[in-house]
């Protein structure tokens, strides 16, 4: 026999995946404003809902042009987080 969640577990599932759902919306604003602060966007950045009770953003394809100007965004914000730890 399969198990049947109970109301209450269902409610609270819901509740996970909703909280979910949120946290990918915020994470993908976070980014989007991080993203115009260098002056890129990834066109196909979007919240792609939970996977199960987690948040997943999809960031999508992009031009060449602009995977590289996120390499070096990300590697001068890597590097000035490492020298301001030393």
């Amino acid at each position: 026999m399969a198990y049947e969640p109970s109301y209450a577990e269902r409610i609270q599932y819901k509740r996970l995946q909703d909280a979910a759902y949120q946290a990918g919306q915020d994470a993908v604003a976070h980014l989007e404003a991080a993203l115009a602060l260098a002056g890129l966007a990834l066109p196909s950045l979007t919240n792609d809902g939970p996977l199960g009770c987690r948040g997943f953003v999809r960031l999508g394809g992009c031009s060449v042009t602009v995977a590289n100007q996120l390499a070096e965004v990300v590697t001068a914000g890597a590097i000035a987080l490492q020298q301001q730890r030393t």
